[in-house]
């Protein structure tokens, strides 16, 4: 190893990089900067890469992964940096930080946005708003566009406005040859449509163009119960759901109570069970339609119109903690399905930002491209295991808790699993975020164009020629 290098990487050489970027490269002799750089929203990660390279335009990112190969240096990809498994930052190696490229660009008569690589979702929402415009995000506003989207990309405005990825357009790519394509629905078809669900298997992606919707009024409507009344809630949700407009989303769960002023003193750091609703519309069509929810003796509530950029901070989950998240898509809720699922709601950890959540599909996703890469979006319900907590004392219990309730509902299971919802879990589960035959596929378009796995920090996919 070259002093104060790694593989043969000489401090020289990183500064020699740098020297060629427009944006800048950072070293562990950067103290205190380098720290801040390699920190991820997971706190479980402490990850030490030999540099990251903060690129600020496509030709640095071909320059960066130019050089990580000539050195033989892995390759991490940093948006948001959201990734719960870590994916965002690699001990030894490069880590490729688009932080530096996150314009932001709406064209409103033709109802599209150009995004950088590296803009997180507050970024895209809070450019979108003055035009009243809006199209799918993340249900945290720090969540990075990138990864997001090119996983699929659920959001409060699914239902209505389908996943993330059905309102890609098109995709500027720089390959692990250090090549910049434009990829869309005539340029290199195959890869945009690996892209849409695929993660970044393929690629750097540095710019999106997304499609936007007329968007300009958005009620919240946040109720909560006590534990007890769980399973007459979830019940009332379930049944409520089947029948709800496509303008209406949300979710049903189970968190610690907040300190906020609509929330009585009973409720503020105990257990409790909440229904959110995000409705397309004016708060008095929200509370008509909400009636039966309405009708069932909540506790504590909170109901207002907002912009849908301040929805998107609404339930933000807070940096540092530690993190352990899965998921399970089921075909089916029945009654026994919804007491397994309550029953497991007390094993979370309280007080902690936690959730134990049921997510509903429909609408708009299930009715979305059929073609694309994505075999859970026909699923009606999604449970959603979603551990934060700050004691490492806790791990093993808050990662049992997951593995638990994934246990409790599988016999209800469609067997496909959202990549972005979910760690490291093996290959199997890898196959089933996109299912047999597309795995196939998108085995083959890897091939075409990272025949060497080079971007394999990520959910994925091993490269195989057809036919192999």
């Amino acid at each position: 190893m070259a002093p104060g290098g790694i593989n043969g990487t000489a401090l020289t050489d990183f500064a020699d990089l740098g020297e060629r970027l427009l944006g800048e490269v950072i070293t562990p002799s950067d103290g205190a900067g380098y720290d801040e750089a390699r920190g991820i929203f997971n706190a479980m990660i402490d990850r030490r890469p030999a540099a990251i390279a903060r690129c600020r335009t496509g030709e640095d990112v071909a320059r960066a992964i130019r050089f990580a190969r000539e050195h033989d240096l892995p390759i991490a990809v940093r948006g948001g940096g959201h990734s719960v498994a870590g994916m965002s930052v690699v001990d030894d190696g490069l880590v490729i930080d688009l932080r530096g490229m996150n314009a932001v660009t709406v064209a409103p008569a033709a109802r599209t946005a150009r995004v950088g690589g590296g803009a997180i979702m507050s970024e895209l929402d809070r450019a979108t708003e003055p035009h009243g415009l809006a199209t799918t995000g993340g249900r945290v506003s720090t969540t990075g566009v990138g990864g997001f989207v090119l996983g699929g990309g659920a959001g409060w405005l699914d239902r209505a406005f389908g996943l993330a990825c059905d309102n890609l357009l098109s995709v500027d790519l720089v390959t692990a040859q250090g090549e910049q394509l434009h990829i869309d629905e005539e340029a290199h078809p195959d890869l945009f449509w690996a892209l849409h669900g695929g993660g970044g298997n393929f690629g750097v992606a540095t710019a999106f163009t997304l499609r936007l919707h007329p968007l300009t009024t958005m009620t919240a409507m946040l109720l909560l119960w006590r534990p007890e009344a769980g399973p007459t809630v979830v019940r009332a949700y379930r049944d409520f759901l089947e029948s709800a407009p496509d303008r209406l989303g949300g979710g049903l769960l189970y968190f610690t109570g907040p300190p906020e002023e609509f929330v009585p003193d009973h409720m503020v750091g105990a257990l409790v069970c909440a229904v959110l609703i995000t409705y397309i519309g004016h708060e008095e069509q929200a509370r008509d339609l909400a009636a039966p929810l309405l009708h069932l003796g909540h506790g504590a509530e909170m109901i207002t119109e907002l912009p849908y950029a301040d929805l998107q901070c609404m339930l933000d989950d807070p940096p540092g903690y530690r993190n352990y998240w899965s998921a399970e898509y089921l075909d089916s809720f029945p009654d026994q399905a919804v007491d397994r699922f309550c029953r497991r709601a007390p094993d979370m950890i309280v007080p902690s930002p936690s959730q134990h959540v049921l997510f509903p599909q429909g609408g708009a996703v299930a009715e979305g491209p059929a073609d694309f890469p994505l075999p859970w979006r026909t699923s009606p319900w999604i449970v959603h295991p979603f551990g934060l907590w700050d004691d490492p004392a806790d791990d093993a219990r808050a990662r049992q808790w997951a593995h638990d309730t994934r246990a409790d509902v599988r016999p209800w299971s469609h067997g496909a699993v959202y990549l972005n919802f979910i760690g490291g879990e093996g290959r199997d589960r890898v196959v089933a975020g996109f299912g047999a035959e597309n795995y196939r596929r998108l085995a083959a378009v890897k091939a075409r164009y990272d025949p060497d796995n080079v971007f394999r920090l990520n959910h994925n996919i091993e490269p195989r020629p057809p036919g192999l």
